[in-house]
């Protein structure tokens, strides 16, 4: 079915007005909850919920708009709440207007471009109140409602949809925590052990910590090249980059990562962790390090799970804190069957591959959960926007009789 068929079947020949959001809706500011007792109603900025008080400033289902920050951040409540000054609730007009049709259709909204903050991003009442919304039926208000109705209905069903991907995400993210670490813990008495000896081994014992050699930044260039990857821009997308030429004299002369050896970020956030994956990229030195693994001992995909568990032997004391060579080759790893090492590799890999199917459920962005929720909220868009595209009038033409 066409989109123009699709909306032409929903309205039915209704006209369609677009009128002014302020005449339909009053935007109200919020006020300081600083002095209200504590209670069970939330209070709402533009973050979110920030706490929860005994009064509510609305006790009607509203849309929120944030007024100051995450201007983007609409949402919509049916309880009672209270909202601070960075955001504003909504009186809706719902003889004519649906509070839910409101908010679906502000979610189509370019408030960005709409931003009056010289700063931090701002929206005020006044331009907040031009925003033009499209209103079916505007003669028959209970025909409007109706057909208003009908799209909440449909575009509810994919956010519902999400919603439950996105609870049933979280739960398997409890239940994956819950299985790593009982599977890299071995504690005494638990079931998992199932009679399997275990020993600490320190990350000296297993290789050595390693690093590439220095790059200056007068050796970086903004583009082309090879990514050149420093603590900020670590798992992310690069800023930087060196020539091939300097990549390939420097991974020949020094020491470089395999395929497969696990990056660990020695600053910031501590511990962060990423797979090489053979690509060309180069590592900033001393902030960006991994063991040279010997996998005779321990796998490298092993160590990448043992790490999100393991104690780091972190340096204080000073500015920042970071991750030291020797602290690094101090911190210790449990491994399975140590003195059998054919076992302990069986078993290390039957530990990864049970692990490993609960990461894609729940990391992967080309499978598990976190596709499906990127495809239901791309459907959703779709919708949304097919079925929020009202036809608009045709501008009139000064001058023209």
């Amino acid at each position: 079915m066409s989109e123009a068929t699709f909306l032409e079947k929903l309205l039915d020949g209704a006209e369609v007005e677009w009128v002014a959001l302020g005449e339909v809706v009053k935007i109200k500011h919020g006020k300081n909850w600083k002095k209200l007792n504590s209670g069970n109603i939330p209070v709402y900025g533009s973050g979110g919920i920030m706490g929860h008080v005994d009064t509510y400033s609305c006790n009607k289902p509203t849309v929120l708009i944030p007024r100051k920050g995450s201007i983007t951040n609409i949402f919509y409540v049916e309880s009672p709440l209270w909202n601070v000054d960075t955001i504003f609730y909504t009186e809706i007009d719902n003889n004519t207007l649906t509070p839910k049709y409101f908010y679906h259709f502000m979610k189509t909204v370019d408030l960005l471009s709409l931003d009056t903050g010289s700063g931090r991003p701002s929206l005020t009442q006044t331009i907040l109140n031009k925003i033009q919304i499209p209103i079916p039926c505007p003669d028959n208000p209970e025909e409007s409602l109706a057909i208003q109705a009908e799209i909440v209905r449909i575009l509810d069903t994919f956010t519902e949809l999400t919603a439950e991907l996105t609870a049933e995400l979280t739960a398997r993210k409890k239940q994956y925590n819950y299985y790593r670490d009982q599977l890299l813990t071995f504690k005494e008495g638990d079931a998992c052990l199932s009679g399997r000896q275990v020993e600490w081994k320190t990350l000296g014992e297993i290789g050595d910590v390693r690093m590439c050699k220095r790059i200056l930044k007068s050796q970086t260039i903004e583009e082309g090249g090879v990514p050149f990857y420093k603590i900020g821009t670590f798992g992310k997308k690069p800023n930087a980059y060196i020539t091939k030429e300097l990549y390939n004299e420097y991974k020949e002369k020094y020491n470089y990562p395999s395929l497969g050896e696990v990056l660990i970020s020695a600053s910031g956030t501590i511990g962060r962790t990423v797979i090489f994956d053979g690509e060309h990229a180069y590592f900033q030195d001393s902030n960006i390090v991994w063991i040279e693994n010997d996998e005779r001992i321990v796998l490298n995909k092993y160590l990448f799970y043992f790490y999100q568990i393991i104690k780091w032997h972190i340096a204080d004391g000073g500015v920042i804190k970071r991750l030291y060579n020797e602290n690094i080759r101090k911190s210790e790893v449990l491994v399975p069957f140590p003195n059998n090492p054919k076992k302990s590799l069986a078993e290390q890999a039957s530990i990864v591959a049970i692990l490993d199917k609960f990461d894609t459920l729940t990391h992967s962005i080309s499978e598990g959960l976190p596709r499906e929720i990127e495809l239901r909220q791309k459907q959703y868009e779709y919708y949304r926007d097919l079925l929020l595209n009202f036809p608009k009038p045709e501008p009139q033409t000064e001058g023209v009789a």
